[in-house]
């Protein structure tokens, strides 16, 4: 059964003739009759008296019913594929980090529930390397993450650059340091991110290179639960600066600037290459990548 033939029956019960039938969906006579003979050889069933004037069976009004009811529906979701078109909406899972849901996703979301009320969102928080992998096993919709890996199966886009700061409580002895090295971190006492995040791979290259054996002592997740630690005054953090904005404009963190810390790394949006991408999440890749840098960055 197809839709052509549902469509052919519901004209023969309104025109009562095959040929008018035919005239009106531009069929010949013969595929009409074609169509209503497959109809019937289907169901087993007699659907159309075909003496003239052209009448429905019993079975065929039962049928008729039903016919129409199908075409309605076929009907309505033909127009909610095409509002879909014009009015985006649907549902995206997100997978980011833990700063970046706190500090960028507020403004981001904030913007398509106004714009777009029926994109729905669900957040997802892992860290960076996770969002490669979450993207591709298709466990979450777009990544918003550190661009770290040339993936044939992912697809990225730059949105904005960060970088990694040391920071320390304004107590703290270094927090007074007009011309801090990297070589005076060797009896620092530090806070680090844990082995999974970008910043920690960073911080660990850097070290590596400089022949520094950091002394760590404390490791933690997020960068939340760092600078708490750092605010308390229990050592210093290498974390990134816009996690830190609203800290130090309270004056509860400080920087310290130290030259071999200065490389800017990108964050962007993450999605697969090789997946369907519905009109909720077109709008939304659409938008992010048209949204200019100070969208997502702000100074202190």
């Amino acid at each position: 059964m197809n839709i052509s033939q549902l469509e052919t029956l519901i004209m023969i019960s309104k025109t009562r003739s095959f040929r008018k039938a035919g005239e009106m969906l531009n069929l010949t006579q013969p595929a009409v009759s074609a169509q209503i003979k497959s109809l019937e050889d289907e169901f087993n069933t007699v659907l159309v008296d075909r003496n003239q004037p052209v009448t429905l069976t019993d079975r065929g009004q039962v049928f008729l019913d039903r016919a129409e009811q199908i075409l309605d529906i076929v009907e309505e979701l033909k127009q909610k594929l095409s509002d879909m078109e014009h009015t985006p909406q649907g549902h995206i899972v997100l997978g980011t980090t833990t700063s970046i849901a706190i500090q960028i996703l507020p403004r981001i979301l904030s913007y398509f529930q106004d714009q777009f009320p029926l994109i729905k969102t669900t957040i997802q928080s892992m860290p960076s390397c996770l969002i490669y992998q979450n993207v591709e096993q298709g466990l979450v919709d777009i990544g918003i993450g550190y661009l770290i890996e040339n993936n044939p199966q992912v697809l990225s886009s730059v949105l904005y650059y960060d970088t990694f700061e040391l920071v320390v409580s304004p107590l703290h002895p270094l927090a007074n340091n007009s011309m801090p090295t990297l070589d005076t971190l060797r009896e620092v006492p530090l806070i680090m991110l844990s082995p999974d995040t970008v910043g920690r791979r960073f911080v660990d290259e850097v070290f590596k290179e400089n022949e520094i054996e950091p002394h760590i002592v404390m490791e933690l997740s997020s960068s939340e639960e760092v600078k708490r630690m750092v605010e308390l005054n229990l050592g210093a953090a290498i974390i990134s600066r816009q996690s830190i904005l609203r800290e130090l404009r309270q004056g509860t963190l400080k920087v310290v600037h130290i030259p071999e810390l200065e490389v800017t790394h990108p964050v962007g949006v993450i999605y697969k290459s090789s997946r369907y991408i519905n009109s909720a999440m077109q709008q939304f890749l659409c938008d992010l990548k048209g949204m200019p840098e100070t969208n997502f960055i702000s100074s202190e």
